[in-house]
């Protein structure tokens, strides 16, 4: 058998032991550091903050089995949050869903269901008869000024419950 030797430490083998370990290590401290200065001044961002107001749903007219629900949506936080359904107890028979008001090459509108809708940091989204909202199945005894509770399910925020008052259309519509 060999006999291993030990060589005793010289100068040159421990500087350069000294900076193999020194450089990594303080490009930690410094990126620890700038990262902890970053969050200090505010730039690291908050979570979603959302808030809902201007619910208005129109009255149902005539035999119509649905009807639609606006809602303002702010997102006063420093990160995206998404909406992706909206329920209410206070409904007819189905779920409400979201919708899309689009036009069609010849003139004419139409209503796609939408999965989910954006609402980004710093931002709002607002729901109209033009665009963006919530198809509701229509409860015969709704009348213009009733209440109607609804709750707006978002990615990140989680349930967030919001009140819509019943509006004739085209009088005190959005």
């Amino acid at each position: 058998m060999t006999e291993q030797r030990l060589c005793p430490p010289t100068r040159r083998r421990l500087t350069d032991t000294l900076l193999t370990v020194l450089a990594p290590a303080a490009m930690c401290g410094l990126a620890l550091g700038g990262l902890s200065m970053w969050t200090a001044y505010g730039n690291a961002g908050s979570p979603a903050h959302i808030k809902v107001t201007d619910g208005k749903l129109f009255a149902p007219t005539g035999a119509t089995p649905v009807t639609a629900a606006f809602f303002r949506i702010t997102n006063g936080g420093g990160a995206a949050d998404r909406l992706l359904k909206v329920t209410t107890a206070g409904a007819g028979a189905g779920a409400p869903t979201l919708s899309q008001h689009v036009m069609t090459g010849s003139n004419t509108a139409s209503d796609e269901t939408v999965d989910s809708v954006a609402v980004p940091a710093g931002d709002s989204v607002a729901m109209s008869p033009g665009g963006l909202d919530v198809i509701v199945p229509a409860e015969k005894g709704w009348q213009a000024g009733d209440l109607v509770s609804f709750t707006l399910h978002f990615e990140r925020s989680g349930a967030v419950k919001a009140l819509a008052v019943v509006v004739s259309p085209g009088r005190d519509s959005t």
